[in-house]
């Protein structure tokens, strides 16, 4: 009976020593963190979409406090998040003009053919390693969806064979723009209603053998562009939507109705 309760009491006597310790250390090597960054974290919207530049909500939240982050990088939380984040960092959040995912490829169904037929896995990324794709324009949207996989929101989906973003429930995340292996998904203003739906750079000739929906760098729409805001570069219009009125000429002009005004 002695023995046990000597064990007993060895084992308790550790336990207040262990215990004693731990609470030590835990003041010692305590880390104290800024209220201010839990609050953040409750008006993020928790998508940790990445949309802001950091790695989620928790991310963006710390680099407000810690290293002055820009409180209206939230693009899903929009006016509202910044607003509320600049209550808490005693701050007056800079109004950010709205932008857009725009999917910069016309090539539908009908309208852009095929090199071979593909059988393999229903991912872009897949697809694009197999000889750039099944699609003969080397720079079309393939139509796998691995943009909509990776949408939280719901805004972009697969029509007549290419990716369409509905720009009402867009919060321009950037989720698609990042995973689109071609590069054709881009995240623009959203008041720039006027755009280049596509981004072969190939000569007219040669682009007409396979889409009929492809710039041929005519220059009709530089010519005719009243603010200069539109070039042809490399066989591609390009538009400078620091200059851009949005007035709709050039895709009122454009032969190839390439250029359109959403």
């Amino acid at each position: 009976m002695n023995s046990i309760v000597s064990a007993v009491l060895t084992v308790g006597i550790i336990g207040l020593v262990f215990g004693c310790l731990l609470a030590y250390a835990s003041v010692i090597f305590r880390v104290d963190v800024d209220e201010r960054i839990g609050k953040i974290e409750e008006i993020l919207p928790g998508a940790n979409c990445g949309g802001c530049g950091y790695a989620g909500c928790s991310a963006y939240a710390k680099a407000v406090v810690e290293d002055g982050a820009p409180i209206n990088c939230c693009s899903v939380g929009k006016e509202t998040a910044a607003d509320a984040i600049g209550e808490i960092m005693g701050k007056k959040a800079e109004k950010q003009e709205p932008k857009t995912a725009r999917v910069m490829c016309g090539g539908t169904c009908e309208k852009a053919k095929n090199k071979y037929e593909y059988f393999g896995v229903e991912d872009c990324a897949a697809a694009a390693r197999l000889a750039g794709g099944p699609k003969a324009c080397t720079e079309g949207c393939l139509g796998f969806g691995t943009c909509t996989k990776v949408c939280n929101f719901g805004a972009i989906s697969i029509v007549d064979g290419i990716a369409a973003v509905d720009e009402e429930k867009c919060t321009a995340c950037g989720m698609c723009e990042k995973a689109c292996p071609k590069h054709i998904i881009e995240i623009i203003p959203k008041n720039k209603k006027v755009s280049v739906i596509c981004r072969n750079r190939n000569k007219g000739q040669e682009v007409n053998k396979y889409c009929s929906a492809g710039c041929i760098a005519c220059k009709i729409c530089e010519k005719n562009c009243p603010f200069e805001a539109i070039t042809v570069e490399d066989n591609l219009a390009v538009i400078d939507y620091n200059k851009c009125k949005s007035c709709g000429i050039c895709a009122a002009k454009c032969p190839k109705g390439v250029i359109k005004k959403i």
